[in-house]
């Protein structure tokens, strides 16, 4: 049994799949900043200066003046910039990903070759294949019809 893990763990797809994992890991960050700090703030801008990622409903009936200190205060919230900021990262995510697999099949698709006109048929009344020109079949001189 031994054996058969260190050899599942040599095999290169557990290396390419671990390599995946920490770049998907740095791929979701870079995303999470771009919503963060790129594509929020001009999103709450035109929404009338709305700061999307302290956006909160405090469930213990209290008012805080920030998320900093709603967390400070320990209190139970529906965060809901949080999620709107997830959520934004998501879908950009999942497109990124859809288009990156839509290139990949294209690179990895096999190109079939075209399937050329025939260039022969075969004789009835010997069976045997001859070209399509031919007039006569040489294999047993029967005559061709066209």
């Amino acid at each position: 049994m031994l054996k058969e893990f260190k050899n599942f763990l040599i095999k290169g797809n557990v290396v390419d799949m671990a390599v995946g994992f920490i770049f998907g890991a740095a791929f979701a960050t870079v995303v999470k900043s771009l919503v963060t700090n790129i594509i929020m703030p001009p999103v709450g801008l035109l929404l009338g200066n709305v700061d999307f990622s302290s956006l909160f409903i405090a469930l213990d009936g209290k008012s805080y003046a920030s998320l900093s200190d709603l967390d400070k205060a320990g209190a139970p919230a529906i965060k809901l910039g949080v999620f709107f900021n997830d959520l934004t990262s998501f879908i950009i995510l999942g497109f990124v990903m859809f288009m990156m697999i839509k290139g990949y099949g294209k690179l990895t698709k096999k190109e079939e070759a075209p399937v050329a006109a025939p260039t022969t048929k075969i004789c009835p009344e010997c069976a045997m294949e001859i070209p399509l020109a031919a007039k006569k079949c040489p294999y047993c001189a029967q005559e061709q019809s066209l």
